[in-house]
Formats: structure tokens, sequence, C-alpha cells
């Protein structure tokens, strides 16, 4: 057992699923010398050399369109995205092609790869550096989408991100790649995606979250505690297979809902969690859904990225609103 950031316990499922695993190759903007930007590859191609971990072009098309073909030609690509604002150049070949070749090929050609894509603000990032695109990528039928919130899940929803018999992509919250250590064990283990998880549990509200904002939920109850207010934490993990049945069992305890994203609010996926409460415990609510999010507008620089990001204390004002209704 040791204790890891974000950053290490990836890097640590990558070089032990690339072990175990040799079609499992690695590609993308400085992966490979440098260890990628975050440091997240760093000392695996070191390890297993210039030829499973690869250094790319600057070419986001043909990042993903070489993942690909490497998958088709019976491979297992892990190919990086630098940050999500890049993410668009890729959509073509991701959501026409890769979602697509399994029902395209009835069956035949499953495409096995795992994306992965830095995730989200707060590191006082350049425009294309800090946003959050998931709705795109969870509209989009044939991916699967999970991003973790603790070294713990990271570690084992990357390793079963390796395992898994379709495309996933793995959403890497930047803002806690080193904000967060915690026990992770040396040996191989998996987190089961399509799983949510109640990180904490309550009686008065429910608080979904995901990724960053995993830990600003994880305040705003501890702080909701001194109001006599019982806050249940749950982390999606999974954004698609969404986990309808943890959050309805949760609200239907509760009787209450708070969603908070980074995402804009409009089409947040806030929005399709929260229409499915009210699809399978409308009678459990005692207060309207609150959306606690981003804004409608683009990401701002470095000056009014604190204002435009959800924290604890917009997730204590949102979940005030839900119990005075």
């Amino acid at each position: 057992m040791s204790k890891l950031n974000l950053v290490s316990a990836i890097n640590l499922a990558l070089d032990q699923e690339m072990a175990r695993n040799q079609k499992i190759v690695l590609l993308g903007e400085d992966v490979g010398r440098e260890g990628g930007v975050f440091r997240v590859t760093d000392g695996l191609q070191a390890k297993y050399g210039p030829e499973r971990v690869i250094d790319t072009p600057l070419t986001e098309a043909g990042i993903v369109g070489s993942a690909l073909g490497l998958a088709a030609g019976g491979l297992l690509p892990v190919p990086e995205i630098q940050f999500e604002g890049f993410l668009y150049l890729a959509l073509d070949m991701l959501c026409n092609q890769i979602a697509r070749f399994r029902t395209r090929s009835r069956g035949r050609y499953p495409v096995r790869m795992v994306l992965r894509v830095p995730w989200g603000g707060g590191i006082r990032a350049p425009e294309h550096h800090s946003d959050s695109p998931e709705t795109v990528l969870v509209h989009t039928p044939g991916l699967t989408v999970v991003t973790p919130s603790n070294p713990y899940d990271a570690k084992g929803l990357m390793t079963a991100a390796l395992r898994h018999p379709d495309p996933v992509i793995f959403c890497e919250p930047k803002r806690i790649y080193r904000a967060i250590k915690a026990e992770v064990p040396d040996e191989e283990y998996t987190v089961p995606i399509g799983k949510a998880n109640i990180v904490r549990e309550g009686r008065d509200v429910t608080i979904v979250a995901w990724a960053a904002m995993v830990r600003e939920a994880l305040k705003a109850a501890e702080e909701l505690d001194a109001e006599g207010v019982s806050a249940e934490v749950v982390d999606l993990r999974t954004l698609s297979p969404m986990d309808s049945e943890t959050i309805v069992a949760s609200v239907k305890k509760t009787g209450r809902l708070v969603v908070t994203h980074e995402a804009p609010r409009t089409l947040g996926l806030g929005a399709e969690i929260a229409a499915r409460v009210c699809e399978d415990a409308l009678t459990s609510l005692l207060a309207p859904v609150v959306r606690v999010t981003g804004y409608d507008t683009v990401m701002p620089l470095f000056k009014l990225e604190n204002y435009y990001l959800p924290d604890a204390g917009k997730i204590i004002a949102g979940v005030r609103k839900a119990m005075n209704f």
C-alpha cells in the first residue's frame, strides 16, 4: 500500500497493465520523452521503449485516427489528448467512426482503446485548456465515459478501462492531479465501470458530483453538519453508462437533490440527472432539483476562473435552497 496522488495512481495502473498486456501502446503529444504535460506517463517510454510509448506530432485527429487503426489491427492503444479543449479536433474520428464501429460491423470489430484527456478548470490555464465538454461524449452512443475523483478510483478505473471491451474516454480532473493523496494498493485491482459510489452517507439531501467537484461536495457536506443538515454525497465515477439506480435510491431516502458540475448549465449532465430523478422518484421529492453549475459562458481566464467554478460555498447555497423550499 502506497500513498499516491492521481498522477502517480494512473501512472501505476498504466505501468502494471503494460507489463501484463503487451498489446497496450501509448501515443500522444509529449507522452514519451517528456512523460506528458502533467507527467502522467513519466518513465514509461524509458521502461517500454519508443515503439510502445510514441511521441506524435501535434495533430489530435491524427492521434485518434492512428489509435483506430492500431485498435483495428489488434492492439490496445491509449491515445492522449493534451487538453480537453483540443478534443473537438478529433470528434469526427471519435464520434463518427470509433463509437460506431461495433454497430457498423455488426459486432465483428469492437474497437478497444482508452482515450485519456486532462479535464476541467482550476489551474489558471489559457483558453481551450479548462473546459468540461462531457455532454458531447455522453450524448454519443458507443462511448464509455469515466472520471475519477480520488487516487484509489483513478488506478482502479484505469485498470478496468484497459480491460473494457469497448472504447473508453478517461477524463482526468487536472485540478486535483496533485491536490489529493490517498492509500492505493500496490497490487492490481479494478473499480467497476458503470457503478456510482456513495462517498458520504446522509439523510436530508443528496449531492451528486463527479471528478474535482466531489471534493467540493464533501467540503460542503462537512460544513452543513454544523447547520444540522445531513448531506449524502454520490460520486458518479462513470458518466456513461450512468448509474441511475444509486442516484434514485439516494433521493428516495433523502427527498432532495442537488447536482453540481463545472460544465455550463444548459444541457449539462445535471439536467439529465434531474430528468431521471423526476421520472423515477418524483413522489419522493420534497423540493425541486437544484443545479449548481458553471455558467452559460466561455470559461473565463484566470482572474475570473474562481467566480465561474462551483465551490463548496455555492453548493451550500444550493442545499439551503432545497432545504428551505
